[in-house]
């Protein structure tokens, strides 16, 4: 699905545990895998300055991962920089030309994301490449096994929620292009939440919630993938959450419109409410207008 991944730790995620499973990620489709970490600057009399045995230990930290043995051209490289996180993710990511983002984000109220921001934020309002938002909770208690089978099949089998709107119909195309490119996904569920919270004369059919998954679901089998539909009746966020633990889904794949943006904390929306309550990796696909 992606060919290049950027994937940032602050060694308090459990994301530096994956530098042992670079094999397995190269599994899931990847060329390429750069292992990140931040160093923030030191202030000597106000003055910042580059903490130079913190950026040392960090490399040391992270080192092991160019000992990973991989096929001919598949590549893993360590990069260490010093200064403003999200600033340096960003350059970063357009250094290696990266394809997807891997961040570790614990669950958090909304009221803690108004107070304290977070790191995703200012990247996704930034950079117009995919997030992947695993749960470091997750990630580090994953038995050695359980992990490089995640790893293997980030990208297998997308949940991809549905409900005929412009968003919707962009996000459905980027997994198709992506499907198409690299061969990954190789499975899609489609669902379509038809919302008891309106109107019933305002909600669309299920009749007619069919007949567009049908028409989607043949666009993307044009590209190689095994497309499931399902429709369901309920709370949008509780529903697609009950189809992600009984679909056997890989991932939960998001995307919102470019005038909100992703996480607008002042606003609940479908998007920011998945990414802080879901355990399912959650993609994010920022919209390109």
């Amino acid at each position: 699905m992606f060919k290049c991944a950027l994937v940032c730790t602050d060694f308090e995620d459990s994301l530096q545990r994956l530098i042992t499973f670079i094999p397995d990620l190269v599994l899931s489709g990847l060329d390429k895998v750069v292992f990140f970490h931040n160093v923030s600057l030191t202030k000597d009399r106000e003055i910042p300055k580059v903490d130079d045995d913190a950026v040392v230990q960090a490399k040391e930290r992270l080192a092991a991962a160019s000992e990973a043995v991989l096929p001919d051209g598949k590549s893993v490289v360590v990069d260490v920089r010093s200064g403003r996180v999200s600033d340096n993710i960003l350059k970063a990511a357009r250094y290696h030309d990266a394809e997807v983002i891997l961040l570790g984000t614990p669950t958090r109220s909304l009221l803690t994301e108004k107070i304290f921001g977070s790191t995703a934020t200012g990247i996704a309002n930034q950079l117009e490449i995919p997030l992947l938002i695993l749960r470091p909770q997750l990630v580090a208690t994953y038995r050695e096994q359980e992990l490089a089978l995640r790893c293997q099949t980030l990208f297998t089998h997308l949940l991809v929620p549905y409900d005929g709107s412009s968003s919707a119909k962009y996000l459905a195309s980027q997994v198709k292009v992506a499907a198409q490119s690299t061969g990954y996904p190789k499975q899609c569920t489609l669902c379509w939440i038809i919302d008891d919270g309106i109107r019933v004369e305002l909600r669309e059919s299920q009749k007619t919630a069919q007949a567009e998954l049908e028409s989607i679901k043949a666009e993307l089998e044009t590209a190689g993938m095994e497309v499931f539909i399902e429709i369901r009746q309920g709370d949008p966020q509780g529903e697609i959450l009950k189809s992600a633990e009984v679909n056997d889904i890989s991932a939960i794949a998001i995307c919102s419109g470019k005038s909100k943006g992703i996480l607008k904390w002042s606003v609940p929306s479908f998007t920011s409410t998945l990414l802080r309550s879901s355990w399912h990796p959650v993609i994010h696909f920022p919209r390109a207008t």
